[in-house]
């Protein structure tokens, strides 16, 4: 995977405000040849991400709130993040990978969810809003720190004990791949494929990835849908991107999906 050099390798000499923490390199098959990650011994604050985001990223580094206890135990380190699964994320395009996803599990769909189950044919991506809906709710890197301090503040489920990290990447959308998370392992291996579209839900909805857990995936919107019609086709994306959010852990319909997203500043995902 290209990628920037490694920041993390000369930490202390970066002159940023960072509490006692630790670097990450833990993979399956032993340590990799660079960190992966830094995060924090301690529990994220309100305002640590706003403190933090600027100045780390000026030094090529972004922020992600990472869950370190909970029900799942253990940091990124206990994870099994598998860096060498990684391709680049700007090899790969959205559409491609979410047309080919939408065909991959049309029978599933069709057998197993009968009601509000998509139709054959991979409806296209979402335009990023009406012509004319206006600008965005926010700019995307403070709804970001908006969503972040909501993380820190018990308001995402998933997150029990989320802990600031810095990553090497390029952009937000390439924070899973630069780490090699493996929380979608069921439903594609190389998780730059999935980074591929966060890339383009960066473009067309300015979302940054906000929190991870093994198998969790949060992302702030600045843009989100106004309308229904805008709603469904985003929630059409998010069906073949991670279907698990619509069947396991959302309504289980597209069409009461894509009603929770009209307006919805923060979009979550988990895969079994």
């Amino acid at each position: 995977m290209a990628t920037l050099p490694n920041p993390l390798p000369r930490l202390a000499t970066l002159g940023l405000p960072l509490p006692p923490g630790r670097l990450v390199d833990e993979t399956p098959d032993g340590p990799w040849h660079e960190p992966l990650l830094w995060y924090a011994d301690r529990p994220a604050s309100l305002g640590d991400w706003s403190a933090l985001a600027a100045p780390a990223a000026r030094a090529g580094l972004l922020p992600v709130l990472v869950d370190t206890e909970g029900v799942h135990g253990g940091g990124p380190e206990s994870w099994a993040l598998r860096p060498e699964l990684m391709s680049y994320p700007g090899d790969h395009d959205a559409e491609e990978v979410l047309a080919e996803f939408w065909e991959e599990h049309q029978e599933v769909y069709e057998a197993e969810y009968e009601e509000g189950a998509p139709g054959p044919d991979w409806p296209g991506l979402a335009s990023a809003g009406s012509p004319d809906a206006g600008p965005p709710d926010a700019d995307p890197d403070v709804r970001a720190a908006e969503v972040a301090d909501l993380v820190c503040d018990g308001g995402a489920d998933a997150f029990h004990h989320p802990s600031l990290a810095l990553v090497p990447a390029r952009r937000s959308a390439d924070i899973p791949a630069a780490i090699g998370w493996t929380g979608p392992l069921n439903h594609e291996n190389d998780v730059a494929r999935l980074c591929a579209v966060l890339r383009s839900w960066e473009d067309r909805f300015g979302i940054r990835v906000v929190a991870l857990t093994p198998s969790d995936l949060l992302v702030s919107v600045a843009a989100p849908p106004a309308t229904p019609a805008e709603a469904e086709a985003i929630a059409a994306e998010h069906l073949a991107f991670c279907p698990d959010a619509i069947w396991q852990t959302g309504p289980g319909d597209l069409v009461s999906y894509a009603k929770d997203l009209i307006g919805q500043r923060r979009w979550s995902f988990w895969w079994d």
